[in-house]
């Protein structure tokens, strides 16, 4: 399967699953799923973790190993921390993605009050910026040609987009107040991410092998940075704290687990 067909493939793929997710909430009352969203939002946190650490960090150095310019680790190590700093900067301008938090609020489970978005649209925003990086890190998987990199951003993209527009369904369902405003807030975030596989699948396909490492590890950081904010609240509260550590410890099990299948299966070819 050329470039194209693939990035087409996983669109359609990480639309479907968005739209889905996301409905769910907004034709079906979900006071009583505040446990269910915990643990997939524990889980993925768990997959984004292992699969920017297990893959695409490993994986990026990788794709840059064949070329030679000068500073190129500390270049390498600059990108993963721009990552994580990009979603920081978001965040502190309350253009955040952590609709978790927020749906903890509405449903008056737990009170985070050192977290405020100031609007939905502002959350919004956020969530679909972030769900455009996502597509910027499955493009330079799919545009490198590297299966196993390739197969792994999706997992992660996948699992984490669960939780998330799950969320975005209950919160702009509040805040709107109103279900089709609140199906255009899911559509807008659900498209982000297909929009950009194609673009970047489009754009780079003829870079080199250094410039796609470096989209990956800045895509890497955008992992690190959501899988432990995604958690860090429930791990340090008393009465979640426990149960916080074995979804994320689980989610990474998982995500290992499944590369390791992978890898003896033959599946992978390195």
């Amino acid at each position: 399967m050329d470039a194209i067909a693939t990035g087409i493939t996983v669109s359609i793929i990480a639309l479907i699953v968005s739209i889905l997710a996301g409905s769910f909430p907004l034709w079906k009352k979900i006071s009583e799923q505040q446990n269910l969203l915990n643990w997939m939002t524990g889980l993925a946190a768990g997959i984004l973790l292992a699969s920017a650490l297990l893959i695409a960090i490993p994986e990026g150095f990788e794709l840059s190993s064949g070329s030679s310019y000068s500073g190129e680790s500390l270049f390498l190590g600059a990108a993963i921390l721009c990552g994580f700093l990009f979603m920081l900067i978001l965040e502190g301008f309350g253009f955040g993605h952590d609709v978790h938090e927020e749906h903890h609020d509405h449903s008056h489970d737990h009170d985070h009050d050192h977290i405020h978005h100031v609007t939905g649209s502002s959350l919004v925003f956020g969530l679909t910026v972030h769900a455009l990086t996502d597509g910027l890190a499955i493009g330079a998987g799919i545009s490198s040609q590297s299966t196993i990199l390739t197969l792994t951003l999706t997992m992660a993209v996948i699992a984490h987009k669960i939780p998330a527009a799950f969320s975005l369904g209950v919160f702009s369902l509040h805040e709107r107040g109103d279900r089709k405003a609140a199906l255009k807030d899911l559509i807008l975030f659900s498209l982000a991410t297909p929009l950009t596989i194609m673009l970047s699948v489009l754009f780079m396909g003829g870079l080199e092998s250094h410039l796609l490492a470096l989209a990956v590890l800045f895509a890497a950081g955008t992992f690190l940075y959501v899988a432990t904010v995604d958690v860090l609240p429930d791990v340090h509260s008393p009465d979640t704290g426990k149960l916080a550590l074995i979804q994320v410890i689980v989610g990474a099990a998982i995500m290992f687990a499944i590369l390791l299948a992978l890898d003896a299966s033959g599946i992978i070819a390195h």
